[in-house]
C-alpha cells in the first residue's frame, strides 16, 4: 500500500547524533534485535565509526506499528555527512519526501546542518526539526529550539527534543514520520522510473545500486536499461535493506531497495542515474544527473618501489566501489613510479590514503595537493592541467584561470574578526553576512580553491576554537596572475616539489621551502645550490654547503708553492665531481615540504 509508506533521511553536521538516532530506530521497530546491535549500525566502515562521520550512504526499511494502530513501512536512507559528499546527499534527498533536522543541544545549527537544509528545502521536503543529546551538562535544548524554529518558521514547540543515546523521546520521532511526512506518489502500472542514489561492488553480484522508485513495479525478470549510460542489464536479483541485503520478489511504486546489476564496475552505474525498462523505456530521464567530477588532485608514491603493482591493486579496488575517484599513471624523477589521482576534496583524499594504509597495509608518499587550472595557449586552444608538472612555458601562455568556491562560514559573532582575517589573507573576497540566530553569523565569501585545499580548515577551527563550521560549492573559473614555482637542487628542477602560486606569494613560499630542504638535503663533498626559481627568474637560494677533505694535513712544512698545488688539484676535482654528481634528496625532504604549510 503506497499511502503507507514512508521515504525519509536524517540531515545533520558531522557529530551531531544522526547514526546514534538511526540505532534507536532500528531497535524500537524491531529491525535489529538487541543481540544483533552494535554502535552505529549503518556506518559498516571502521573510518566511519572512528571520525563520527557517514562516509557512504546506506539504507534500511523499517516497520513501526503506530499508535492509531496502522501499520507503515519506514524506509530511511542515511546520506554522507561531510560536504564533499554533497552531491550524493543531493541525490539521496530526492529519495525521500521527508527530512529530520538533528542538531545538538550543546553546539547548536552548524554551516554544513543550514547547507544540507537549503538543499532539502529546494527538493520539497517536509521538514522535522529535532534537538539531540538534551541530557548532556552542556545541553542548551530551548536556545537552540528557538535557533531552529526561527530559521524554519515554526513554533518552538512543534521541535522534537531527544536524546538518542539514552533513547529519551525517540518514539516521539516515529510518530512525527508517520503523521507530519507525505506518502509517496507515484504509479505501480506506468513504466519503471527508479532513482539511483548510492551503489557499492560486490563481488559476487556485481554493482549493488540502491534505488528509490518511483513508477511502475521492477522484478528480477526485467530488462533494464540506465539511461545515462546507455547499459542494458538482466538484474541479478532486487531486494530491501534490513540492513543487509534480503532477496524480494519485486518493488513497487514508491519503495526503496535494491538491485543487483551485475556490472563490474560503478562507472557503469552512477549515482543520480535513472533505471527505467529497457523495452518500454520511460519518457525522460529523473532530472539533476551530473558526472562528478574532482576537485582535488594529488600524486600517490609508494615508498618502496616494489610495492607499485600493490598500490595499483589496491586504488582499482577503492574504484569498483567509488566511481568518483580518478587515478591514472604519473612517474616522477624524485618519485619514480606512481599514481595521478582526482579526489571531491581534501576530506574524500584523507579517506582514501587512509585506507591506502589500513585496509591495504601500504607506505605511501602523498605528493602536495593541487587543483585544475585552465590554461588559455597562444594558438587559440584551452587546455586543462592538474599537475604544476604539465604546465606549458610561460612564453606559450595567455592566461591562467583557476577554481574559485562559494563558501559559508557559520561562527559565533565574537570570531568576525579573526575570520574575515583568515580570509582576506588567502585572497578571499567578501560578499555578505546574515544572522540566522542570536549570536552567530553566517559570512559568504568566494575564495580560490587552491588556497583552501591545503590547511584552511585546520586554521578556521584553531582561530575558533572549533566552534566555526564551513561549507562550499564551485563557483567558475577565474584567471589571475599565477605563476609556476619550481625548486632546483643542484641546478636540476625537482618535479614533485613544483607548484602554482600567486605572484605575489611566490617569493615567501619559495623561501619556505628552501629554508627547509637547506636543513635536511644531506651534505656532499661539494657546495650543492638550492633554488626557487618563478616567472623566469631565481626568486630564492640557498647552499648545502660542502664536506671539506683536509688535503693539507699530509704537508709538514715545506714550500706554499706545493700546498697551493694541492689545493688547486682540490678545487679541479671538486669541479669535476659537481659536474656529474647526483644529490639523492631523502624522502623527509618531501614529508617536510608537502607539510611546510602545517608549522
Amino acid at each position: 500500500m503506497i499511502e503507507n509508506i514512508r521515504n525519509f533521511c536524517i540531515i545533520a553536521h558531522i557529530d551531531h547524533g544522526k547514526s546514534t538516532l538511526a540505532d534507536r530506530m532500528l531497535q524500537l521497530t524491531g529491525t535489529i534485535s538487541d543481540r544483533e546491535m552494535t554502535e552505529q549500525v549503518l556506518d559498516s566502515m571502521d573510518l566511519e565509526r572512528e571520525k563520527g562521520v557517514t562516509i557512504k550512504a546506506s539504507a534500511v526499511r523499517m516497520v513501526y506499528t503506530a499508535q492509531d494502530g496502522k501499520i507503515y513501512q519506514l524506509n530511511l536512507i542515511d546520506t554522507p555527512g561531510h560536504v564533499d559528499f554533497g552531491y550524493e546527499v543531493s541525490r539521496a534527498l530526492l529519495a525521500c519526501e521527508g527530512a529530520l533536522l538533528v542538531v545538538d543541544a550543546s553546539q547548536g545549527i552548524e554551516a554544513q546542518t543550514l547547507a544540507n537544509l537549503y538543499m532539502a528545502l529546494e527538493a520539497n521536503l517536509e521538514i522535522i526539526p529535532v534537538v539531540n543529546k538534551i541530557d548532556l551538562p552542556a545541553a542548551r535544548p530551548d536556545e537552540v529550539a528557538e535557533e531552529i524554529a526561527s530559521l524554519l518558521g515554526t513554533p518552538t514547540s512543534d521541535v522534537l527534543r531527544i536524546s538518542a543515546k539514552a533513547g529519551l523521546h525517540v518514539q516521539d520521532v516515529l510518530e512525527a514520520v508517520v503523521h507530519q511526512i507525505p506518502a509517496p506518489q507515484g504509479d505501480p502500472d506506468a513504466p519503471i522510473k527508479a532513482l539511483i542514489f548510492d551503489s557499492h561492488y560486490d563481488l559476487y553480484k556485481g554493482v549493488v545500486a540502491y534505488a528509490r522508485m518511483i513508477d511502475g513495479r521492477m522484478t528480477a525478470s526485467n530488462s533494464l536499461l540506465l539511461m545515462a549510460t546507455a547499459s542494458e542489464l538482466k538484474p541479478v536479483e532486487v531486494g530491501i535493506f534490513t540492513p543487509n541485503l534480503k532477496a524480494a520478489t519485486s518493488l513497487s511504486a514508491g519503495e526503496v531497495g535494491y538491485v543487483a546489476t551485475g556490472l563490474k564496475t560503478v562507472r557503469e552505474c552512477r549515482v543520480g542515474d535513472t533505471i527505467t525498462n529497457a523495452a518500454q523505456p520511460t519518457a525522460e530521464p529523473l532530472p539533476g544527473y551530473r558526472k562528478v567530477k574532482p576537485m582535488v588532485f594529488a600524486g600517490i608514491y609508494p615508498i618502496e618501489g616494489e610495492d607499485y603493482s600493490d598500490l595499483k591493486d589496491a586504488l582499482e579496488k577503492l574504484q569498483l566501489n567509488d566511481a568518483s575517484l580518478l587515478y591514472e599513471p604519473e612517474t616522477s624523477q624524485a618519485l619514480n613510479f606512481g599514481f595521478r589521482c582526482g579526489f571531491l576534496g581534501m576530506f574524500h583524499m584523507e579517506i582514501i590514503q587512509e585506507r591506502l594504509e589500513r585496509e591495504y597495509d601500504l607506505d605511501i608518499i602523498v605528493t602536495a595537493p593541487s587543483v585544475e587550472y585552465e590554461v588559455l595557449l597562444r594558438d587559440g586552444r584551452v587546455i586543462r592541467i592538474d599537475s604544476p608538472a604539465d604546465l606549458p612555458e610561460e612564453d606559450e601562455i595567455v592566461e591562467i584561470r583557476e577554481p574559485w568556491m562559494k563558501i559559508q562560514i557559520f561562527t559565533p559573532t565574537e570570531y568576525y574578526g579573526t575570520v574575515m582575517d583568515l580570509v582576506t589573507k588567502r585572497r578571499g573576497i567578501f560578499r555578505e553576512q546574515d544572522y540566522p540566530a542570536p549570536n552567530r553569523v553566517q559570512l559568504s565569501f568566494e575564495i580560490p580553491l587552491s588556497e583552501l585545499i591545503v590547511d584552511f580548515f585546520d586554521h578556521l577551527k584553531s582561530r575558533t576554537r572549533g566552534y566555526a563550521s564551513l561549507d562550499y560549492q564551485f563557483a567558475e573559473y577565474r584567471p589571475d596572475d599565477l605563476v609556476k614555482l619550481e625548486i632546483l637542487v643542484n641546478n636540476d628542477p625537482v618535479d614533485a616539489l613544483a607548484s602554482i602560486v600567486h605572484r605575489d606569494d611566490a617569493y615567501h613560499k619559495g623561501q619556505a621551502i628552501i629554508s627547509k630542504l637547506k636543513d635536511i638535503i644531506p651534505r656532499q663533498l661539494f657546495v650543492v645550490p638550492i633554488q626557487a626559481y618563478a616567472a623566469g627568474r631565481v626568486i630564492s637560494r640557498a647552499n648545502v654547503k660542502a664536506l671539506r677533505k683536509d688535503v693539507l694535513a699530509k704537508c709538514y712544512g715545506g714550500d706554499i708553492t706545493r700546498k697551493k698545488k694541492l689545493l688547486e688539484r682540490q678545487k679541479r676535482g671538486k669541479k669535476r665531481m659537481k659536474m656529474v654528481g647526483n644529490v639523492e634528496i631523502p624522502q623527509e625532504a618531501f614529508l617536510a615540504v608537502l607539510r611546510h604549510g602545517e608549522d
